[in-house]
């Protein structure tokens, strides 16, 4: 692992310097445009997230037969070494550690803000009211949103599982605690998934919301132990804009190296396809690649708050347009991070990079 991070780290400077100069000497096209890709440093090897479509990619061959495609015949599958922690694999990709990376777009944003130097290259299509629900334990007296009024509502605050509930929790008029606005309803701050499961339970908080498909909680969903007390409106913000996910790369990897990603895309579609195709046989690899049992791998597959498997926004436009959207809507919530650092239009702009959306040079949907 630590040699893999070290020749990635090693690359990822020369892929910094690189781009660097071509941003510096200004677009170039024919001769000039070809003696700038000579300059690279050739990429023969890359690292891309351990996740549930890419072991599945990897084992039925496409990530690498769309690799070889441009040269690239040493694929890493790297774990963030602690999945269950929110933005791992950020900070992984942010170290040199990884090449992409996936977040839902609000933290990715807020990563952004925070000055990771990244672009985002995929971007999924609207979310769903199923995305991240709402839960409480079955047994409390808790069946609706108005219900946790004075209570506590527990989880991670940079992600969906703070973003569908404060929409949720704000269309029902008990608004959530933030650091710069009084609430009706408790926020209590838990980035580890586990841990929330564990407050939950022991009575230490009283609600929480997550992608129940995610392993840490499929399991508690399907022991039948939380219940669904409320879900994002059908139109609103979370569906339509925060709740979409999206996959982000640093930039100057993605100046120096657009054909890798375009690469990673390609493979991202053709393995999505074939494990809607195949869902046992891709719930036995995620079962043994993952190391899951097979029943939770297979709910991470067919359960509609699954991210991973969402089709793709094709264009730039309506995917800046969504990182508005959410932003001005929680800062009139009472965020405070996004209150404090948000992105501009020009960083949004920035932000998407339309090489890789329709249309663009690099776009899988052309």
């Amino acid at each position: 692992m630590m040699r893999i991070r070290s020749k990635f780290l090693a690359l990822a400077s020369v892929a910094a310097i690189s781009a660097a100069a071509l941003l510096a000497q200004g677009p170039a096209t024919g001769p000039a445009l070809a003696d700038q890709a000579e300059t690279r440093e050739p990429l023969t090897f890359i690292n891309l997230p351990q996740a549930a479509w890419t072991v599945v990619g990897h084992k039925k061959g496409f990530i690498q037969e769309e690799f070889a495609k441009i040269g690239i015949t040493d694929i890493n599958l790297i774990n963030p070494g602690t999945a269950e922690l929110s933005g791992a694999e950020a900070a992984l990709l942010d170290r040199g550690g990884l090449a992409i990376a996936q977040r839902m777009m609000y933290p990715a944003t807020v990563h952004k803000a925070n000055g990771i130097d990244a672009v985002i290259v995929w971007q999924s299509s609207p979310s769903d009211k199923y995305r991240t629900p709402l839960l409480a334990k079955a047994e409390s007296s808790i069946n609706s949103p108005t219900d946790l009024e004075g209570k506590k509502f527990g989880g991670s605050r940079v992600g969906c599982g703070w973003t569908s509930p404060t929409e949720i929790l704000n269309e029902a008029g008990v608004p959530l605690d933030t650091r710069i606005r009084k609430g009706a309803v408790r926020q209590e701050t838990i980035t580890n998934s586990a841990a929330t499961s564990a407050a939950l339970l022991s009575g230490a908080i009283d609600a929480t919301a997550t992608h129940i498909a995610l392993p840490a909680s499929a399991a508690l969903w399907l022991s039948g132990e939380v219940k669904v007390v409320g879900r994002s409106p059908d139109d609103g913000i979370y569906v339509n804009a925060a709740g979409r996910v999206s996959y982000f790369a640093m930039r100057p990897f993605a100046e120096a190296y657009p054909e890798a990603i375009r690469a990673f895309l390609v493979a991202h579609e053709r393995t999505k396809a074939w494990i809607q195709d195949n869902v046992d046989e891709s719930a036995e690899i995620i079962a043994e690649e993952l190391r899951l049992p097979v029943q939770i791998a297979k709910f991470q597959i067919t359960d509609a708050s699954s991210f991973e498997f969402m089709d793709g926004e094709q264009s730039a436009e309506n995917a800046r347009q969504a990182i508005r959207d959410f932003q001005k809507y929680y800062i009139e919530a009472g965020d405070e991070i996004l209150a404090e650092r948000y992105l501009k239009d020009e960083a949004i702009e920035q932000f998407v990079d339309a090489r890789f959306f329709k249309g663009g040079e690099y776009s899988v949907y052309n």
